[in-house]
């Protein structure tokens, strides 16, 4: 998911640095409406998006539910509010399954406020960094588990966490942040339903944001 102030959503899961590109036509969904965006503005549907359009799988609204600790009925009335909005649509079920399945409606996704006054897309980025957060505390609950059980733990290299200050011109900006982003797509699965043995379900977020703390860069 990319927001304009904007967050992208690329699957983090490969077999290494020379996996192989999934193939796949580009759909990029574009939400620009303020109405929309402050729709979006809620943890629920931030982690619907996240899953179907990271992993371009689809899921039903059971399966949905128990990522969120919702019940079916209510995660059922999100992707909904999230269909009126052009950002999931139904996908198609195999056999005689009796549970709709919902698919991402596209295989990127962004939030753009063309520069509006209110920038509801704040509320969003609010929510994700929370969700973030819970991430973070979640996986440090079940190492601190694993030493207390005496097992082993994954080391320090299982959570990166870095942060640049860089003068950048527009050009610049629009420029690492494709090449980001085509750098996460080289780690994608080429078939999401065979993970390779030994990979691990990664969250990743990039940001880029002007810095106020300090002046412009000296002539």
């Amino acid at each position: 998911m990319n927001a304009e102030n904007s967050k992208s959503v690329a699957p983090a899961d490969a077999a290494g640095p020379a996996a192989k590109r999934r193939p796949r036509p580009e759909k990029k969904v574009e939400i620009t409406d303020p109405k929309a965006i402050r729709a979006l503005a809620h943890a629920a549907r931030l982690e619907v998006i996240s899953e179907l359009y990271s992993t371009q799988v689809s899921r039903t609204a059971t399966e949905l539910a128990a990522q969120t600790g919702l019940t079916p009925s209510a995660m059922s009335y999100h992707l909904r509010a999230l269909q009126k909005w052009g950002i999931v649509a139904p996908a198609a079920t195999a056999g005689d399954a009796r549970e709709r399945r919902w698919k991402a409606a596209g295989t990127d996704f962004t939030i753009n406020s063309v520069g509006g006054p209110a920038s509801p897309e704040f509320a969003v980025l609010d929510l994700e960094l929370d969700a973030y957060r819970r991430r973070v505390k979640a996986y440090a609950r079940s190492r601190d588990e694993q030493r207390q059980r005496g097992e082993a733990a994954d080391g320090t290299s299982s959570v990166v966490l870095a942060s640049n200050l860089l003068y950048l011109t527009p050009a610049q900006r629009a420029e690492l942040n494709q090449r980001l982003f085509d750098l996460l797509r080289d780690y994608e699965l080429e078939d999401p339903d065979q993970v390779p043995d030994g990979a691990e379900r990664m969250a990743t977020m990039w940001s880029m944001i002007p810095d106020d703390r300090g002046g412009p860069a000296a002539s």
